[in-house]
């Protein structure tokens, strides 16, 4: 059966003109390869052939023999005009961005995220993610904060920071708060264990067998940690473990004592036992200020690895658990060292209110 040759009519003039650019040895080799396509389909060769003899892709073949048909002879010796780079972002399009970034939101939302200012800009969201990682800016997070009203607030917190950073001559400063609270959840069905590319998997829902709190003394000088289990937290509890804080500190030293301002730590009976222990000093922090104490820290410890995460069949188990790891913890305690100076904690305060006053 007969089947039609696909060629092209190649005028005497861009003949001659293909034939030497094809035989010039300083050709460049694209430019050759484009000629002699060229010159074999003007010989009646089928692309299928040329494509084998060249060790191209009838495609290629067949992309060329278009251009020729389109543009002659210069539109085969020449390459079509390219879009170039991508135009860069001018300076006034990214202060525009991150104006748009810090002093609006989206239409019926919180927070920009990059595909919403994408869109709202008419960018990518490569560009907008690029934008706000130089200017350090994350819409995505929050974060919270809280003003202490004590009157006297800096009073207090000299005296906490200067204990942290110069503590007296023969003498220990214990940091001391309570956990309460601390719940006995455990899940209502079996927790099933971590697998390769599956994570450990706990049910949602869980039964409640109670509480416990966990009063813990953090020692300054190497960050041993006191700690004691209650059933609850009240005046009598707290003098219990003010007592085994005075046992564990030998009777020639100074005990001062960093904590909090709950009632319980100045009821008439904390009172009367300090009256009789002259050597133990209270240091009370200001109030809404628990990120002076230091022992608070410790609480995330032990809370992030090993009980949140946590099944207790009672409350028994749970104290256990916290037990546990009180003495392992203590087999290698960690210092947590105060590095500010109450200075500067009062100038980053200080720079607050300029803050919310800009704000509104």
């Amino acid at each position: 059966m007969f089947s039609p040759k696909l060629c092209v009519v190649l005028p005497p003039a861009d003949r001659a003109q293909l034939a030497q650019v094809a035989v010039n040895g300083n050709t460049p080799q694209k430019l050759a390869l484009r000629a002699r396509i060229v010159l074999m389909l003007a010989d009646h060769i089928r692309p299928s052939h040329i494509a084998q003899r060249l060790g191209l892709s009838r495609n290629h073949v067949h992309y060329w023999m278009r251009r020729f048909v389109a543009h002659g002879a210069s539109g085969v010796l020449h390459d079509a005009p390219r879009p170039g780079g991508r135009k860069a972002l001018t300076p006034e399009k990214v202060a525009a961005i991150v104006t748009a970034t810090l002093t609006t939101t989206p239409a019926g939302g919180t927070h920009w995220s990059t595909r919403t200012m994408a869109r709202a800009q008419g960018v990518s969201e490569k560009t907008i993610r690029n934008i706000w990682h130089q200017h350090g800016l994350q819409p995505h997070r929050v974060t919270r904060f809280k003003l202490s009203k004590d009157p006297h607030f800096v009073d207090k917190l000299r005296d906490v920071v200067g204990l942290y950073l110069n503590p007296p001559d023969q003498a220990v400063v214990f940091c001391v708060d309570e956990k309460s609270g601390i719940q006995a959840l455990d899940r209502t069905r079996p927790v099933l264990p971590l697998a390769p590319g599956v994570p450990e998997r706990q049910t949602h829902d869980y039964i409640r067998h109670g509480t416990t709190c966990l009063y813990a003394a953090l020692r300054l000088f190497d960050g041993v940690v006191f700690g004691n289990c209650r059933p609850k937290r009240d005046s009598r509890e707290f003098v219990r473990f003010l007592n085994q804080i005075d046992r564990a500190t030998p009777t020639a030293e100074v005990i001062h004592v960093v904590l909090d301002n709950l009632s319980t730590h100045k009821s008439p009976r904390v009172k009367t036992w300090l009256r009789r222990h002259p050597r133990v000093h209270f240091h009370f922090i200001p109030t809404s200020s628990s990120w002076l104490n230091l022992v608070e820290r410790w609480f995330g410890e032990i809370t992030r690895l090993r009980i949140r995460r946590g099944t207790f069949e009672s409350v028994a188990s749970l104290i256990a658990a916290i037990e546990d790891y009180l003495r392992h913890y203590n087999e290698m305690p960690k210092r947590f060292i105060w590095t500010k100076d109450a200075d500067m904690i009062l100038d980053k305060i200080a720079r607050c209110p300029k803050l919310l006053n800009a704000a509104h």
